[in-house]
């Protein structure tokens, strides 16, 4: 599947604009749906990080098992469009359609990932800004067409 930031940048290169679920949560307004949106650079850093913990303890560590792996700090797709929009240095132009009736039950409005294993485990570095992230992505990869 491809990140939901390169769909933004096609539908904005092809027609302008970008559309998002509408909500059928009285909860959450238009676009608001949360997810823990990570940069794939900081996956490789967490993946970097844990390998070296892992050389450094003879490949043996206490902390054995599954990760979470997010930034911890749920955004809304809106603030993700957004950000697409201003890395294309352009003015979002956001548009809301219903969310298909066959996902409309099962659809997940909200997603966090809980760092606290990862924190336990001895990582402290930090993640980069939802922001930062896709300003990068946009001007270094979709922009140059550096799509693999």
């Amino acid at each position: 599947m491809a990140s939901v930031i390169f769909h933004a940048f096609n539908q904005i290169k092809q027609t302008g604009k970008v559309q998002l679920f509408k909500s059928h949560k009285p909860d959450y307004k238009d676009g608001e749906q949360l997810r823990d949106f990570i940069y794939v650079k900081d996956v490789v850093a967490v993946i970097g990080w844990m390998l070296e913990t892992m050389l450094q303890n003879n490949w043996r560590s206490i902390n054995d098992g599954l990760y979470n792996l997010g930034t911890g700090e749920a955004r809304s797709f809106i603030d993700l469009v957004r950000a697409t929009f201003a890395g294309l240095d352009l003015e979002p132009n956001i548009h809301f359609i219903d969310m298909p009736l066959d996902i409309r039950d099962a659809y997940q409005y909200f997603t966090e990932a809980s760092m606290e294993k990862l924190k336990m485990a001895g990582y402290k570095a930090g993640f980069t800004s939802l922001e930062d992230g896709v300003q990068d992505y946009v001007a270094h990869y979709l922009q140059k067409g550096l799509i693999y």
